[in-house]
């Protein structure tokens, strides 16, 4: 079940022939050759390029300052910096 058997193949191979014809099969082989050909060729001359260093790696953004400005808090009070002097 869900295999090909020998009939099978037999029928489809002749739907091939039949739909495209003899010429045009032995035509469209000879296409797919000279692609893996090509495709070789390809293969070879990466392989034959020298590998070019791996560009450098970028720096991380820079770490953001703290805001300048205080920040009002829920009840409306700017908050207090523990380093600068006590206000009058």
């Amino acid at each position: 079940m869900g295999g090909l058997s020998l009939p099978h193949i037999i029928v489809l191979a002749l739907v091939v022939l039949v739909l495209f014809g003899r010429g045009r099969i032995s035509e469209m082989m000879g296409d797919f050759g000279k692609g893996i050909k090509s495709f070789k060729a390809g293969m070879n001359e990466e392989a034959d390029r020298p590998v070019a260093p791996p560009p450098a790696q970028i720096a991380p953004p820079p770490v953001a300052s703290p805001p300048t400005q205080p920040q009002a808090t829920l009840n409306g009070e700017t908050p207090v910096d523990p380093g600068a002097p006590p206000r009058p």
